[in-house]
């Protein structure tokens, strides 16, 4: 990892630790356990997430993912209790409640934070490149979050994610698709995203998107959550899309950022 890249990582991870309980970052085996669970969980995901065929072995299918719900339960709880203080002073009052979540552009967690103009105006090829690993590693598939959340909503706010997730397809446009624009990014720059590369905080990101869309009981965290994030991303990915540029990237590769600028 570039040290310039690791100093400002570490920044933005002190920033936040005002948001965590005591202890998470006391020492080097909380990072590895939180290693340890993050990639025990993005196991788990892809498991349950991914199209398979059926098999004798269904039973013991069934047993390995009731375990890795226990797991995941016990970490959504845990983060949940993270951000209790902050959520329990989130306005009642709809119109009280739209400036609040408006005003996250500005002052939500990590945002606008030094790291992002660095990556504009300074990081190295090698050093985006690195970044971008964590990105694309840690993408959870917007599309397949909407689609999940939406499952028996009310007619609005299932309309709302519907329109949402149109757009996440392109708008039925194969090369418009935002999941593969940011796969082509990947494949032009020679990135290669593993699990075992990938820093915690980043598959915590993915899996934490990932339970909150998968299970009901956390459908209005997951509402939550893909409409934070659809308010805070353009501001970082116009930074992004800039670095890119200025490091020679073709406006046709770096698409995925421009278009989620916006």
């Amino acid at each position: 990892m570039p040290t310039e890249l690791q100093q400002w990582c570490s920044q933005s991870i002190r920033t936040d630790r005002n948001n965590v309980p005591d202890g998470v970052f006391d020492n080097d085996s909380r990072v590895e356990a939180e290693t340890a669970l993050q990639r025990s969980l993005a196991a788990f995901n892809r498991e349950r997430f991914e199209p398979a065929l059926p098999t004798m072995a269904w039973r013991s299918s069934i047993d390995r993912l009731a375990e890795g719900m226990r797991e995941e339960g016990e970490f959504l709880e845990k983060r949940r209790i993270a951000v209790s203080v902050r959520a329990a002073g989130v306005p009642r009052d709809p119109d009280a409640f739209v400036h609040w979540f408006e005003a996250l552009e500005q002052d939500g967690p990590g945002q606008h934070d030094p790291l992002f103009p660095w990556l504009a105006e300074a990081a190295t090829m090698e050093e985006m490149c690195w970044f971008l690993t964590q990105e694309v590693a840690g993408e959870a598939g917007f599309e397949d979050l909407s689609a999940l959340t939406q499952v028996k909503l009310p007619a609005r706010p299932k309309l709302e994610i519907a329109r949402n997730y149109w757009d996440e397809m392109g708008r039925g446009n194969p090369k418009a698709m935002h999941g593969p624009l940011l796969e082509a990014l990947a494949d032009r720059l020679g990135l290669e995203p593993t699990v075992e590369a990938t820093v915690w905080e980043a598959l915590a990101l993915a899996n934490v998107m990932a339970g909150l869309a998968a299970n009901r009981r956390y459908a209005y965290h997951s509402i939550g959550a893909l409409g934070v994030i659809e308010q805070t991303a353009p501001s970082r990915a116009v930074f992004v899309g800039k670095g890119l540029k200025r490091l020679g990237v073709p406006a046709g590769d770096r698409h995925y950022f421009d278009l989620h600028a916006i």
